[in-house]
Formats: structure tokens, sequence, C-alpha cells
């Protein structure tokens, strides 16, 4: 049995043969995930993630307009999320550069249905723990089952922007969110003319989160590049 919370996750599958899609398609269906996303090319997987970033994308080296590698340079730029190749192209060089540039897993067609699915499974577990509603910060807790922050015996609630801004830092604890990828995951398409609203959202953010707003300490800049939002026990 599949958690239900991976099987919620959103799966993007980037392939120029229908036959694999609807074949990828179907085996993960067998099995409870719903939320997938299809391109047939660089091209169209641009479009598909400046709509909504994809928690796990599987990718074809050989694309119409490009190939995998060049793709996953691209996908680099714009979301921090995991990356499998599904390709025919099984020679060890091209393995070696797939996890080279940062591919979490390699599969050479044809490949066994049950293989892929326990290789997305494992992916999938590895990079999203199970989440639980209440995350300890330093000097308060954000309950994401009611939206709210919990500070000084207070519950301090959260906009919509603010509560899809801290669960996107959250699922990336620890690590470095680019401006672009906090800006699409809660405007979506065009969000770069969104930056200045962004940073009004972080401050309302810190307001409410640190013990001293100028002074961060869970919430941080990374300066030139984005945020991180550190988590105690993480």
């Amino acid at each position: 049995m599949i958690e239900k919370y991976l099987t919620n996750k959103c799966i993007l599958i980037v392939d120029d043969e229908q036959e694999i899609l609807d074949m990828t398609i179907s085996i993960l269906a067998d099995y409870g995930y719903k939320n997938i996303q299809t391109a047939k090319s660089v091209k169209e997987t641009m479009k598909c993630v400046e709509e909504k970033q994809p928690d796990l994308a599987i990718l074809d080296v050989m694309l119409p307009d490009g190939n995998g590698f060049e793709l996953l340079e691209k996908l680099r730029k714009v979301g921090d999320y995991p990356i499998l190749f599904l390709t025919a192209r099984g020679e060890d060089e091209d393995k070696f550069k797939g996890f080279g540039l940062g591919a979490d897993d390699y599969i050479v067609k044809p490949f066994l249905p049950k293989e892929l699915l326990f290789r997305i499974t494992a992916i999938l577990r590895r990079t999203y723990k199970k989440e639980s509603p209440i995350v300890n910060l330093n000097g308060c807790q954000i309950d994401f089952s009611c939206g709210e922050i919990i500070k000084d015996n207070k519950n301090i609630p959260l906009t919509a922007k603010e509560y899809e801004l801290l669960q996107t830092l959250y699922r990336n604890a620890g690590r470095i969110v680019t401006i672009d990828t906090l800006c699409e995951a809660v405007w979506g398409e065009n969000a770069y003319v969104y930056t200045n609203s962004l940073m009004t959202h972080i401050r309302r953010i810190r307001e409410k989160i640190e013990i001293n707003p100028s002074h961060p300490v869970s919430l941080i800049t990374m300066k030139g590049l984005g945020y991180k939002l550190i988590v105690e026990g993480k």
C-alpha cells in the first residue's frame, strides 16, 4: 500500500512517444497516482512547469526539440524537485552524464512496470517525508492543519498566500528556494512580475514567525538567490 500523501504528489512525464506516456500513466494510476501531467517536448515541458511545479519529473533523453540533459538543466534553474530519466539510451556515458547533472535515478527502456513504480515511490519517499501538520521553528510553531502560527500562546492566522509560501519553503526546509520558484508556486504564470509582492509577503510572514523580524533566524534571505526556512529538528 502506497501512502496517500505520496500518491497525491504531482508527477510530470516527458516523452514524445504517446505509447510510453499512456503506459506510464496506466502503471501509476493502477497504484493510486492520479496527479499526472505530460509533455512531449522541451517547449511543452517549460510551459507546464511555468503553470505548475511538479513534485517529480520523468524525462526521456531524446526529444524533438532538444534532449533531456539540457532540459534537466533548464528545470533546475526554476525548481528543486527530483528527476528520473526513463530512456532507451542505456550507454554508461549517458548514465554518468545524467547522474552528473543531478538526476535522482536512470531507467532504461524496456522496463518492468513494477520496477518503475518502486523507483518512483522510493524517490518520493526519500524526498518528501510524511508531513506533520505542526512544524517547530525558533520561538513558534506552524500549524498547517489550521493555517496558523502558534506564538506566545496566541494563534495567528495565515493568509492564503502566506500559507502557500510557507508550504513551499517547508517542503524544501534547509535548502535555498529561489525567488522565481516561490513566485511561480504562489502566482503561477508570469510570476516574475510579483517579485515585489513576494518581498511584502515575506516581511509579513517574518512579523508572524520571528522573535525579532529585523534579525530573522527562521526565514533567512540568501542574497541574490532566494530564501531558506530553518526548521528545528530537521
